[in-house]
């Protein structure tokens, strides 16, 4: 390589080496310091052993996993059918952009207009009152904050999917026809196979954020959804009790990178290893 371009290269990588040890690294080794030592800066594995003996904790775990996982398929389940639509139309990424746009939006100015929406005084009430029906209470249900977050994710699972199926060589559909498979057969047998590695990236783009949701758990879910990121948000802002939540964090953080090694794209690995 010549020198000049390795100069270059190095060059590049100095600003993102900085944002990495500043950002990343020193936040994780602060997150596990705190984890593992006393107010007073004494080592300790008591934060864990009070997390892993406490039931509450660890409903708070299996809750946090349960709606992550509840939030992805339901953002799978219409997400898949609306990027392969949106591949067979003609001004497709005009529609996929309409479908980003929504992403611009600040997280909290779409959760209040959720709340709006779903109020009693709110438009959808106002509507069904049309027809004489009393105004329900839609908000802080385990329903309404399904709903609003898997509406949040759901462009985080469709962009990935899009990709992966726009990169399938339209050769491959047409070839399956010939050889007498019909459009469902195509789907099931040829598309649904080759999209798989933007599917895992989409489980992977949904489901790591949503484990650690807490300010839709708080404004739309109530006091009725309790998760990881909720306990996280309690000790650091009221208990103040930074040493348990950074343990909670480190779990949370183990659990994301379970998520990332089981939903990996193993046939991109196995094929570079084979370069």
């Amino acid at each position: 390589m010549p020198k000049s371009k390795r100069q270059r290269q190095f060059f590049y990588i100095i600003p993102y080496g900085i944002w990495l040890v500043l950002f990343v690294i020193a936040p994780l080794v602060l997150l596990v310091f705190q984890s593992l030592t006393t107010p007073t800066g004494h080592f300790t594995l008591h934060n864990y052993a009070i997390y892993f003996a406490s039931g509450t904790y660890l409903r708070m775990t299996f809750n946090s996993v349960w709606y992550a996982f509840l939030i992805t398929a339901v953002t799978l389940i219409v997400s898949y059918p609306m990027a392969y639509l949106l591949n067979q139309l003609k001004q497709k990424q005009f529609w996929l952009l309409l479908i980003i746009l929504p992403t611009w939006i600040n997280l909290l100015l779409k959760t209040y207009a959720f709340i709006g929406l779903l109020s009693k005084s709110g438009t959808v009430n106002n509507f069904i009152g049309l027809w004489g029906v009393v105004p329900q209470q839609l908000l802080f249900s385990d329903w309404s904050f399904l709903l609003v977050a898997a509406y949040i994710e759901i462009p985080f699972m469709i962009l990935p999917i899009f990709n992966s199926l726009a990169e399938i060589n339209p050769r491959l559909e047409q070839a399956s026809r010939d050889l007498g498979a019909n459009r469902w057969q195509t789907l099931r047998r040829v598309i649904v196979p080759l999209s798989t590695p933007g599917v895992k990236a989409g489980i992977q783009a949904v489901f790591i954020p949503s484990l650690s949701l807490f300010m839709i758990t708080r404004l739309i879910g109530g006091n009725r959804v309790i998760t990881l990121g909720t306990a996280i948000e309690e000790h650091f802002l009221v208990t103040q009790n930074w040493q348990l939540g950074s343990t909670i964090g480190v779990v949370l953080i183990v659990a994301m990178v379970i998520t990332m090694i089981l939903t990996r794209d193993r046939a991109r690995r196995s094929a570079r290893k084979g370069r």
